[in-house]
């Protein structure tokens, strides 16, 4: 290894808030870790660590030192796959956080076709709940970040952005669903299952609803697009989804999209984004070229009439 294991430990740390945690993880006495951020301390000058009562926190000394360590670390890494390029061309390693819905929806059958035609890559993909952030890009704990909403923020840059439609879904056989487009006071007659208030897909919702004099009165509010979905194809209702959480059930018949007549309608913006300082390497530079193709013929697909 190019550095010192005090990186790792430090890194441990930070992740852990404990020196006893961190040292059983990484195998070694909790003792040798201490010296080794005590000596370290020492040579900066300052104390890394706020010793508490229940565990340590970073100073503002070793926020920094975790950031440079982390692009030290993450730049290792990188010089590990490039010198695996040399001896096994297109190996590597890409990762990706993004949402529940997209996770479980679009995303396996584009994986499956990557990794069918770059089967020397691997991907690992997190999802941290109904919205992408991006502090695991930030921290350099992930290549790549795709989400709804992203603010524009000093520690990323864009890779991609796409303007995603608000539609209406329908189980098969409503009767609105015979139509190519569908208004939102047809849509506010039926019952209402929706996004939980504060969710990036609500408040798009919201916005669109807003300008009209009607009411917002779902039977039914959950942050499960799951639930959604499931409940629309039994029947229970209707809803206003983002398009691409539900191509998959629309390509199989389950489900109808349609999209709404209301110009004033804003789409809701999806981004995908990477480290502001980070250069991507050779297996990240082909997910990105793979995956924008198949994002933008998916967005294609979900705002053409009659998807179902």
């Amino acid at each position: 290894m190019l550095h010192s294991r005090k990186l790792l430990y430090i890194n441990e740390i930070a992740k852990c808030g404990s020196i006893r945690k961190a040292a059983e993880r990484m195998n070694v006495a909790s003792s040798a870790v201490n010296r080794q951020i005590l000596a370290l301390e020492e040579e900066l000058g300052a104390p890394i660590f706020e010793r508490l009562p229940r565990g340590l926190r970073l100073t503002s000394v070793g926020e920094l030192c975790v950031e440079h360590i982390r692009d030290v670390l993450k730049n290792y890494e990188k010089l590990q796959g490039r010198i695996k390029n040399l001896k096994t061309p297109q190996a590597g390693k890409v990762s990706l956080v993004t949402t529940i819905g997209l996770a479980a929806g679009p995303l396996p059958s584009l994986m499956a076709r990557f990794l069918e035609e770059h089967p020397r890559i691997r991907v690992l993909v997190r999802s941290d709940g109904g919205v992408t952030t991006s502090m695991p890009v930030i921290a350099g704990e992930v290549d790549l970040g795709l989400g709804f909403n992203i603010p524009a923020l000093p520690g990323i840059r864009s890779v991609a952005n796409f303007d995603v439609p608000l539609g209406a879904v329908l189980p098969v056989g409503h009767p609105l669903a015979e139509r190519e487009r569908i208004s939102i006071v047809d849509m506010m007659q039926e019952p209402l299952l929706l996004a939980l208030p504060g969710t990036s897909l609500r408040d798009t919702i919201n916005l669109a609803v807003a300008p009209l004099p009607i009411s917002v009165e779902p039977i039914l509010e959950t942050n499960s697009s799951e639930m959604i979905k499931a409940l629309i194809r039994k029947g229970a209702g209707v809803s206003f989804l983002n398009p691409l959480d539900v191509l998959m059930e629309c390509r199989r018949g389950e489900l109808v999209y349609r999209p709404l007549t209301d110009a004033h309608v804003r789409p809701q913006p999806m981004k995908l984004f990477a480290r502001a300082r980070a250069s991507l390497d050779p297996a990240t530079s082909v997910f990105i070229e793979f995956l924008l193709g198949e994002l933008i013929e998916m967005i294609r697909e979900v705002t053409e009439p009659k998807l179902a």
